[in-house]
């Protein structure tokens, strides 16, 4: 008879999510499922909105990566208002923020939500796995965490006007330059930066090789994985072509970013509020793929700055290629941070930021597809729009989304191997997290919530009847609810 475990809701996640688990007689998994319940509708209510509000109105999707949304839209938008390339100082505007964004995205998710685990042990005592114990046991990790993220954020800042929710992408180009002024006080902070990330990116080397054997296995499945990359093979965060590996690494689709759609399918399941995309040339079943860092690395030939360079070939080289363990993205994502950090430096001498040349103008056009890496993953934002300008269609895929299928597959595998006859406790309801938080899942784009939410792990029977229960309550504390 199956029974049914059920984590309701995820905790560490904006919005409703939960997982279940379904076991068979045998104490056995059978099934696995991330279930998202929330619906948000962005993709219904912004049809009939004039498509120059779009980078505005669909940022409000997330509150840790809205420069990401504000990007994409803008690259859609771009392409509606006939604009093909962008004046060189829009552009480096642009890049500049998004590297920001993807500095401090990484940061807070590295240093606040992740790190706990790492540093003490998935399975060591949850007083212990906070921030605040980071704080208490790591106060020079922590505080470097802190100001990587604080200079990300104010980068941003200077360049849209607010850390979150600012106002600087418009159709054809960006709104304002900067001024030498705001752009002197990054310039003397950016060497620090560079060198904490540095110095983060071998610190999570070492809590990987620690206990390398168990990160190698947690929750990994084959799968393919799916970036931007530019022209060079090169990393690519904001702009390229699409490129796909299979299992093994090999290349099996480069494609233009406009025709995303003969690339992808998405599917619908009746048990989440969340699509399930999938490569077209396959079956939903075999389909699937990863996006994010780990995606990122296993795609990309090289990386264009030269300290995140050597450190993805001692990560190639020690772990080899492509890497397929789940728990490889925290050293991925912070190879990543490194190499934003270098990036950033390197567009804070260009001269660019300082002109007034922002806009381009074309021709305008009845549909823009707008394609970029956040900091999560793959992020696409496809429009069209009427004789009013006003927006009759719009598909977004976010980079969890993207993940969707494979978050479920690390789940059962760590179900399978983990919870297999064993009786409810806080250290397993944990690491079913653990896989989740791997991928830092941005559940209805706007996660993060690192306080401790309520969260129950239940044992059913098939008719309902409960035969264990674990309890954390709001406090922090666990109990069991039998």
């Amino acid at each position: 008879m199956a029974r049914r475990v059920a984590i309701d809701p995820v905790s560490r996640v904006e919005g409703h999510g939960k997982v279940t688990l379904m076991v068979d007689d045998d104490n056995h998994i059978t099934e696995a499922r991330l279930h998202i319940v929330e619906f948000r509708g962005f993709e219904k209510f912004i049809q009939g909105r004039p498509y120059w509000e779009l980078p505005l109105v669909v940022q409000r999707l997330c509150g840790i990566c809205p420069v990401s949304h504000h990007l994409a839209a803008a690259k859609a938008i771009d392409q509606i208002a006939g604009v093909d390339q962008l004046t060189e100082a829009a552009l480096a505007l642009r890049k500049l923020m998004h590297f920001a964004q993807v500095l401090q995205s990484h940061a807070l998710h590295f240093f606040h939500l992740a790190s706990p685990d790492l540093l003490f042990g998935f399975d060591s005592d949850t007083a212990k796995r906070n921030i605040v114990a980071v704080i208490n046991h790591h106060q020079a990790l922590a505080l470097h965490g802190v100001k990587i993220r604080k200079f990300g954020q104010q980068v941003i800042e200077a360049i849209s006007g607010k850390r979150i929710h600012g106002i600087a992408a418009v159709p054809g180009g960006m709104n304002q330059p900067l001024t030498a002024e705001k752009i002197r006080p990054f310039q003397q902070q950016v060497g620090d930066i560079i060198d904490w990330c540095d110095d983060t990116v071998q610190t999570v080397k070492n809590l990987y090789l620690r206990n390398r054997p168990f990160h190698d296995n947690f929750g990994t499945a084959p799968a393919a994985f799916m970036s931007l990359v530019g022209p060079q093979d090169q990393l690519e965060l904001y702009d390229g072509e699409l490129k796909v590996v299979d299992p093994e690494g090999k290349t099996t689709h480069r494609h233009p970013c406009p025709q995303y759609h003969t690339l992808l399918k998405e599917q619908v399941k009746s048990w989440s509020y969340m699509k399930f995309p999938f490569l077209s040339n396959l079956e939903p079943e075999t389909g699937w793929y990863r996006v994010g860092p780990l995606a990122r690395l296993n795609t990309c030939s090289h990386i264009d700055t030269p300290k995140a360079e050597q450190r993805r070939q001692e990560y190639i080289n020690t772990l080899g290629t492509p890497v397929q363990a789940p728990l490889a993205y925290h050293w991925s994502r912070m190879i990543e941070a490194l190499h934003c950090a270098e990036a950033i430096k390197k567009l804070l001498e260009n001269p660019a930021l300082l002109s007034d040349d922002l806009l381009n103008q074309g021709n305008k056009r009845r549909e823009g597809v707008g394609i970029i890496e956040a900091p999560r993953g793959t992020l696409i934002h496809h429009y069209r729009i009427n004789d009013d300008d006003q927006v009759t269609m719009a598909n977004l895929i976010v980079s969890t989304t993207n993940n969707n299928q494979a978050m479920n597959e690390s789940i059962r595998k760590v179900a399978n191997e983990h919870l297999d006859g064993k009786t409810l406790t806080p250290e397993l309801l944990n690491l079913v997290e653990v896989a989740i938080r791997a991928y830092d899942p941005c559940l209805s784009c706007a996660t993060h919530a690192a306080g401790r939410m309520p969260l129950e792990l239940e044992l059913r029977e098939s008719d309902g009847k409960r035969l264990q229960s674990l309890l954390r309550n709001s406090d922090g504390n666990l109990v069991h609810a039998d």
